[in-house]
C-alpha cells in the first residue's frame, strides 16, 4: 500500500497529502505524520482514503477518550490535542476567508474555548431496532452512514445521559413500539434534563408508565412528540415547566421549550455573547437589528446594554418566545420582534426595520447572502456576524467588503463543538 506524508488538515479534520501532484484526503491522519493509506474513492484530481498504518506519528496525537471514536460519526478530532484542534479551526476560518472571499482580517481574535467533555446540552440521538445487532441501538450515526452506531457511552453528552445509553436501549426495547421510536431529543438547562421521544405511533398506557418510571428513577423529564415540534408535550404535569438558561453577566433568564433551538454548548454561548457585545458595543440611544434572533439569545443582552433592539426571525414560535423572554426580563420597552423570511430579504424589507446604527447577524449554515446584498446606502456602520459555517461567512464577507464598503476588522473561532470539525466563529465589519 502507498505511503504519504501529511501536509495539512482539511475542514473535516482529514489529513491532506500529495502523491504525484494529486491531493489525498486521509481519514485519521494528522499533520506531519507518515502514514500508509488505502483509497476508497479515486478522482482525477484527488482521492479519499483511510489510514491503514501509522508509520511515523505526530506529537499532537492523543488517545481518543471515546471507545467508539472512528466508528461513530459524532466526533472527528478526538485523536488530536485540544489546542491543536483550535488551531486547525482557526486555519479553516482564515483559509475560507482568503480563498473564497479574498479577505484577511485586520485582527485575529483569541479563540473562545471551554469544557471539552460533557458539553452537549442539546442533541438528537438516533434510535433503531436492529435484530442482527442484538435489538435496539441508541446513539449517533456511524461515520458516513445512515446506520446507528453500537454505542455504550458518549463522553460529549452530559454524563447523566452519556453514561446511560444502555439503559435507554433497554427502555425503548421494552416499549410496545420499539421500531417506531426513531429519535430521542435531549434538552438540558441548568437544573434539569428532558428527553423528548419521537413516536410515530401512539404510546400505550403501559408505555407512558414505563417512561415515567424511568424518568423518576433517572431524574429526567419525559416528553412525547407524536408529530412536528409543536406536538411535543410532557407525559406528566410535573414535567410541564419550561426549561431556561441564564446569562449571569447580563442578569438574564431565557425560557425555552425542549424542542426550541438553543445553542448546544451553554458555556461557550455565554462567552460568545460576551465577545459579541464587546465587538458590537451597544449603547443607550442606539437602534440595533438582531437578524435570525431566535428566542432572544443576543437580542436581550443588546437591550440590557441600553440599546433598542429590533429582532427578526423566520419562526413565529421563536418570535413569540423572544417577546415573552423580553417581557419576563423587563425589556419589552427596549425591544420589538418580527417574523420574516430573511432568506428573501430585500432593500425594501430591511428599510422597514427603520434607521439602524448597528446590526448583529447569526444565520444558520446557509448564511445571510440575501441580507448582505440588500444592505443599502444607509446600512449600519457596524456589523457583528456570528457564523456556524466558514464558507458561507466568507461568501457574505466578500459582499460586505468588496461591494458594500465595509472593512473586516477581525475574526476568530469559538469552540462550540469540541472534537468535531464544526467551526463556529464571530467577525466584525465596520464602515466609515
Amino acid at each position: 500500500m502507498p505511503i504519504a506524508v501529511v501536509e495539512s488538515l482539511d475542514y473535516e479534520g482529514r489529513g491532506v497529502a500529495r502523491v504525484e501532484g494529486k491531493a489525498i484526503f486521509i481519514e485519521g491522519a494528522l499533520i506531519g505524520e507518515q502514514v500508509e493509506f488505502s483509497s476508497y474513492r479515486k478522482k482525477p484530481k484527488f482521492e479519499q482514503a483511510t489510514m491503514v498504518r501509522l508509520v511515523k506519528g505526530s506529537p499532537l496525537r492523543v488517545t481518543p477518550k471515546c471507545a467508539h471514536f472512528g466508528v461513530c460519526g459524532g466526533c472527528s478530532m478526538q485523536h488530536l490535542d485540544d489546542g491543536a484542534q483550535l488551531a486547525v479551526k482557526q486555519r479553516v476560518l482564515e483559509d475560507n476567508l482568503w480563498h473564497l472571499g479574498r479577505l484577511r482580517p485586520a485582527r485575529i481574535y483569541p479563540a473562545i474555548q471551554g469544557a471539552t467533555w460533557g458539553y452537549r446540552y442539546r442533541a438528537r440521538i438516533g434510535v433503531r431496532q436492529v435484530a442482527s445487532r442484538g435489538g435496539v441501538l441508541v446513539g449517533f450515526h456511524e461515520k458516513k452512514s445512515s446506520y446507528i452506531a453500537d454505542m455504550h457511552a458518549c463522553p460529549v453528552l452530559p454524563p447523566e445521559v452519556g453514561q446511560n445509553l444502555m439503559a435507554l436501549r433497554e427502555l425503548v426495547a421494552g416499549l410496545s413500539c420499539p421500531d417506531r421510536i426513531p429519535q430521542i431529543e435531549l434538552a438540558v438547562d441548568e437544573t434539569r434534563i428532558v428527553l423528548v421521544f419521537r413516536n410515530l405511533v401512539p404510546l400505550t398506557r403501559g408505555d407512558v408508565t414505563r417512561l415515567l418510571e424511568f424518568g423518576r428513577e433517572m431524574g429526567f423529564g419525559m416528553w412525547s412528540q407524536p408529530g412536528g415540534p409543536d406536538t411535543a408535550h410532557p407525559l406528566s404535569r410535573d414535567d410541564a415547566d419550561e426549561l431556561a438558561y441564564t446569562l449571569p453577566e447580563f442578569g438574564l433568564r431565557l425560557a425555552f421549550r425542549p424542542t426550541d433551538f438553543t445553542q448546544v454548548n451553554v458555556g461557550i454561548n455565554r462567552l460568545l455573547i460576551r465577545r459579541s457585545m464587546q465587538l458590537l458595543d451597544p449603547r443607550p440611544g442606539e437602534r440595533i437589528a438582531d437578524l435570525f434572533c431566535g428566542l432572544g439569545n443576543f437580542s436581550l443582552p443588546i437591550a440590557r446594554c441600553g440599546a433598542y433592539v429590533v429582532g427578526v426571525e423566520g419562526s413565529d414560535a421563536l418570535v413569540a418566545r423572544a417577546e415573552s423572554n423580553a417581557r419576563i426580563n423587563g425589556l419589552s420597552e427596549l425591544s420589538e420582534f418580527h417574523a420574516a423570511n430573511l432568506f428573501e430579504a430585500t432593500p425594501a424589507s430591511l428599510a422597514r426595520l427603520g434607521q439602524l446604527d448597528k446590526m448583529l447577524i447569526d444565520p444558520p449554515r446557509e448564511g445571510a447572502i440575501a441580507v448582505v446584498k440588500a444592505l443599502g446606502d444607509v446600512a449600519p456602520r457596524r456589523i457583528v456576524y456570528v457564523s456556524c459555517n466558514p464558507s458561507s461567512l466568507a461568501r457574505d464577507a466578500a459582499v460586505l467588503v468588496h461591494e458594500k464598503g465595509y472593512r473586516l476588522e477581525g475574526a476568530g473561532v469559538a469552540n462550540m463543538f469540541p472534537h468535531t470539525s464544526h467551526v463556529e466563529s464571530v467577525a466584525l465589519f465596520v464602515r466609515d
